[in-house]
């Protein structure tokens, strides 16, 4: 009896082994969005999921977690099995902003490793088309001499739209105000009817309506003009030189996941960068895709510790709380 009890604790242990030394993945990779289906981090899964599939040789499930400004989602993944299976994708707000704005159950920087940087989307500065303003400098003058009317709009209290609004303002020295809309979407509508003043937000959103004449764009928050709009000066060139902000994307895992399978995981999403098609469809969504060797775990963990002791001390100073 002792023999066969030994032999079969010797065939587990193997297999045991066994397992442990066939290659990641052995079973789909599941993708957490921490937003509703068809938002921007939906896309940008969706479009990085089927060439990952590729080159994995597993499928990529997308998941979407909602809730608490894509907290809810983030966090399933920090406290999930540091095995690979299970994926953090997300950009600016969801691991930068977030831990300065909700009291998170996890560290941001601390219960997650980085994998891959995707690309990033600047911001744009507009204005309703009835505002006077030809230019940002003329807009600079134009809202700090009206500043105790100026409204401007964000997609709620902690949103990109909400902090840049902020930026902008303490940049030129203005104390103004901010009105909150359930998404970006209301608050277009009422830029665009002159409801509200200006807003600072996505290019790739508002790009559309200023190319539509339906809005004033003045300058994006970027060193560079984007190929998606060369067209529109930078911040620098129009007279307002630092007023840099961007919605840069990323990927993520748990903390304590093998270097190996993070590095087989990054391969993933290094590949899926340089297929053509999928450069094809990011820049239609006026994603610019970061030069390969910003495409690190390496290179993404420093950009997001430098972008938090950034941005945490200007969005605290603000007082902005989101329970």
């Amino acid at each position: 009896m002792d023999r066969i009890r030994l032999a079969a604790i010797a065939a587990f242990a193997f297999a045991a082994l066994a397992a442990q030394a066939q290659p990641f993945p052995q079973r789909a990779v599941t993708l957490v969005v921490p937003f509703a289906a068809g938002g921007p981090v939906d896309v940008v899964a969706r479009i990085l999921a089927e060439p990952m599939r590729k080159s994995l040789g597993q499928a990529v499930v997308v998941d979407n977690t909602t809730g608490a400004g894509g907290s809810l989602g983030v966090g399933r993944v920090a406290r999930a099995a540091p095995d690979g299976y299970t994926v953090s994708i997300g950009h600016w707000s969801t691991h930068v902003v977030n831990g300065a704005v909700y009291p998170l159950g996890y560290d941001l920087l601390k219960d997650l490793e980085p994998v891959a940087m995707v690309g990033g989307n600047p911001m744009i500065v507009v204005s309703k088309p009835a505002l006077p303003a030809a230019n940002l400098r003329e807009l600079v003058a134009w809202v700090k001499a009206n500043q105790d009317k100026v409204n401007v709009g964000t997609a709620g209290a902690g949103s990109s739209t909400h902090i840049a609004g902020i930026y902008f303002q303490n940049e030129i020295g203005a104390k103004l105000a901010f009105i909150p809309y359930k998404g970006t979407g209301p608050a277009m509508q009422d830029l665009i009817g002159g409801q509200i003043d200006m807003m600072v937000d996505q290019l790739s959103n508002s790009l559309p309506q200023v190319r539509g004449g339906k809005i004033k764009g003045y300058a994006i928050t970027a060193k560079e003009r984007s190929p998606a709009a060369p067209e529109v000066p930078t911040v620098d060139e129009a007279g307002l030189p630092g007023l840099h902000i961007a919605i840069w994307y990323g990927l993520w895992v748990p903390r304590g996941t093998p270097a190996d399978v993070i590095a087989r995981l990054n391969a993933a999403v290094v590949s899926a960068l340089a297929d053509g098609p999928t450069r094809d469809k990011l820049a239609a969504l006026g994603m610019e895709i970061v030069p390969r060797e910003r495409q690190s775990p390496e290179a993404l963990g420093a950009h997001q510790k430098a972008e938090i002791e950034k941005w945490w001390p200007i969005i605290k100073a603000a007082g902005i709380k989101v329970n």
